[in-house]
């Protein structure tokens, strides 16, 4: 029996029609990669279409999100892979440090992680690189001057924010936290903090799924949009208080702390899909005096009861919750096939010195964009 990982590199269309020209091309011969990304089926697609194109990948997963059975199919594969499955943040930096040390010429960067700590021990030949979120995009815009090298951001990307943050993004929430919780969708108030394009792809396919939506947002344009989309602004407080189900996805830290412990609706379940873990403060929550008793499920699921009575659930200790509980899918084969894509041919455009160095932390050329739409609905229609 085939691996869930070779399904998912049979569907990545684009990755594999790239992987089959960059054996010709061998865009990236002599050169190292070094990646920081979520290590899981469909990043594993992405990385052999990189080592397809003559690199020599060195690669780490983000934290709680990294699969084993990725980390033996790479390294069974001639990946140099650093690292396990960890929740540990020190760990987890260890094993960035390793990559770094082995000096990359290109960077593959999830969080910013990667190169932040080359700022920390630069060494010469990095020849720029990709950065594939907005929570490191927000972290890198403030080093341009120091970094002075083509980082292409591939979040900024149309097609990242409507293939994959607004459709793929909601979906996968919905998926996970009906596969994790079992609890119903139908006529429950969920409140979506965040209205970027990930926020609106969650709170549309919770509507979908008949739940009564709020968006809470810290800017009067966003919470405006949703008004006119059709969800409920109320106050934050009045957001949280109302609400059973509350999904965070802003890029921002401590979005949900102990402050907010007086208004959670008893029952409440809390849920991060965000990058990092930090948009709720669970480790806070947790340890608070508010709490009298903690009760661990299966599936990431924890429950705390409160000294007054209520109960609050937080699934996945507040990691991103839609790739870090049990058997976590993630965002659609098809919508990471276009994020990948775009991965591949920015990377190619650096390593052939296509982008100059002015292009620091700025999104993908429109070029780049406008081959990989093509591609895809070329090899749709094929």
């Amino acid at each position: 029996m085939k691996s869930r990982i070779e399904w998912v590199g049979h569907n990545c269309r684009l990755l594999h029609r790239i992987s089959t020209e960059f054996r010709q091309t061998r865009p990236f011969a002599g050169m190292t990669i070094g990646t920081g990304i979520h290590l899981e089926p469909k990043t594993v697609a992405l990385i052999l279409t990189l080592q397809a194109g003559g690199a020599r990948l060195v690669s780490t997963g983000n934290l709680n999100t990294t699969q084993q059975s990725a980390i033996d199919y790479l390294a069974a594969r001639g990946v140099t892979v650093i690292g396990r499955p960890t929740r540990d943040r020190d760990e987890h930096q260890t094993y960035l440090r390793q990559v770094i040390a082995e000096k990359p010429d290109l960077i593959l960067d999830n969080g910013g992680d990667l190169f932040c700590l080359y700022l920390d021990d630069r060494y010469e030949g990095l020849l720029g690189g990709t950065e594939e979120t907005t929570s490191g995009r927000m972290r890198l815009a403030a080093l341009r001057s120091v970094l002075s090298m083509p980082i292409l951001v591939i979040n900024d990307s149309p097609i990242k924010q409507f293939a994959e943050n607004e459709h793929a993004v909601g979906q996968s929430v919905l998926e996970s936290y009906m596969r994790i919780t079992n609890r119903i969708t139908n006529g429950q108030r969920v409140t979506v903090f965040g209205y970027g394009a990930c926020g609106r792809g969650v709170a549309g396919n919770m509507r979908a799924a008949n739940a009564k939506v709020s968006v809470v947002d810290t800017d009067p344009l966003k919470r405006l949009q949703a008004h006119l989309d059709g969800y409920d602004t109320p106050k934050r407080e009045e957001a949280i208080a109302s609400a059973d189900f509350i999904v965070t996805v802003t890029g921002a830290g401590k979005v949900l702390g102990v402050d907010d412990m007086a208004h959670f609706k008893d029952g409440a379940i809390l849920a991060n899909a965000g990058h990092f873990p930090v948009e709720i403060d669970a480790d806070a929550i947790a340890t608070s005096d508010l709490v009298e008793a903690r009760t661990a499920y299966e599936d990431g699921i924890e429950s705390l009861r409160l000294r007054d009575g209520r109960t609050i659930h937080v699934i996945s200790q507040g990691h991103m919750f839609n790739l870090a509980g049990p058997r976590p899918m993630g965002n659609s084969i098809e919508s990471m096939d276009l994020g990948f894509a775009l991965q591949a041919r920015s990377l190619e455009a650096i390593a052939r010195g296509l982008v100059s160095r002015d292009a620091c932390v700025v999104a993908v050329p429109r070029n780049i964009d406008e081959r990989v739409a093509n591609a895809f609905l070329e090899a749709r229609y094929a």
